[in-house]
């Protein structure tokens, strides 16, 4: 069983033995810790108290340290660089935020606005993870996420609605060349449809069978091949908006559809002010938004 850390002396304790052990003076000791001499001598015999062992001598010009206070120094210095390693790599990462997303919210909408975000905040390094799974804050080091979710929320999360779920058709200008566009629900059947794993096709075309086509476990691929003209695809309209306007894919039957759940951008709510997660989440909230009403 390891021993309590109840049993540890006093972080003060430690601290003045150290650079007392660095120093071999109590003068020159107190001079760097900014206390009085008396105060770094009684800290020591604090110490060695609590130790039950001397861990000096005092000599007439300084200290030495005993057989024990020697091995004991270099534990000690030990623990203080790791604390010190840690502390620097802590403010190494001061400006890192950690964005999960969706693969496909990262493919369609996040990793085409990154040039943009780097210039809109160039002391910020956005670590992004892309997964359908849920991740906690806590455990997963997540500052930021954006889920399909429904209100409410939990009273400790801050929540900020992006868009609803507008399903439209869409496929590549090449597939439907030469068809008469808006298609009709029965011409649409006749194409090859293109399935991800959320399966919305048969809720859209209004029917319970099993429709034939390609499967794919992630939307970004269904639309990947979409864009190669290998069939239609149904998406949110915020996943296509970009390929529309481009003219790489059209949207080839009049009729929508909006589901829930909507995507929002969620973090947990903190009392501190955090400068690179409030402006990671400002823009956000500002470039990712999708008539969010």
């Amino acid at each position: 069983m390891p021993p309590s850390r109840r049993k540890l002396p006093p972080l003060n304790a430690l601290r003045a033995f150290e650079v007392s052990g660095r120093r071999l003076n109590f003068r020159a000791a107190a001079e760097e810790l900014g206390v009085t001499q008396g105060a770094v001598a009684q800290q020591v015999r604090a110490l060695e108290e609590h130790l039950g062992l001397a861990l000096f001598q005092r000599l007439p010009r300084g200290l030495a340290l005993t057989t024990q206070g020697a091995a004991y120094f270099m534990d000690v210095t030990r623990a203080f660089d790791t604390l010190a390693d840690a502390t620097g790599r802590l403010h190494d990462r001061a400006d890192t935020v950690t964005i999960s997303v969706t693969p496909t919210f990262a493919s369609k909408l996040l990793m085409p606005r990154l040039g943009d975000l780097n210039a809109a905040l160039p002391g910020v390094e956005l670590r992004t993870v892309a997964t359908e799974a849920v991740s906690d804050f806590d455990r997963d080091q997540v500052d930021i996420a954006v889920r399909m979710a429904r209100p409410p929320f939990p009273s400790g999360v801050e929540a900020r609605l992006l868009f609803h779920q507008e399903l439209v058709v869409v496929a590549s200008p090449h597939l439907v060349k030469g068809l008469a566009l808006p298609l009709s629900a029965e011409r649409l059947r006749e194409l090859p449809l293109l399935h991800d794993a959320h399966g919305h096709w048969p809720m859209f075309l209004g029917t319970r069978g099993k429709l034939p086509g390609a499967v794919f476990n992630q939307t970004a691929l269904a639309l990947d091949a979409a864009l190669a003209g290998q069939g239609v695809a149904l998406a949110c309209r915020a996943f296509v908006a970009t390929d529309l306007d481009a003219g790489r894919l059209l949207q080839v039957t009049e009729a929508a559809m909006t589901i829930e759940p909507s995507y929002f951008l969620v973090r947990k709510h903190s009392p501190l002010a955090l400068d690179s997660r409030d402006a990671v989440w400002n823009w956000c909230v500002d470039q990712l938004s999708f008539n969010a009403t």
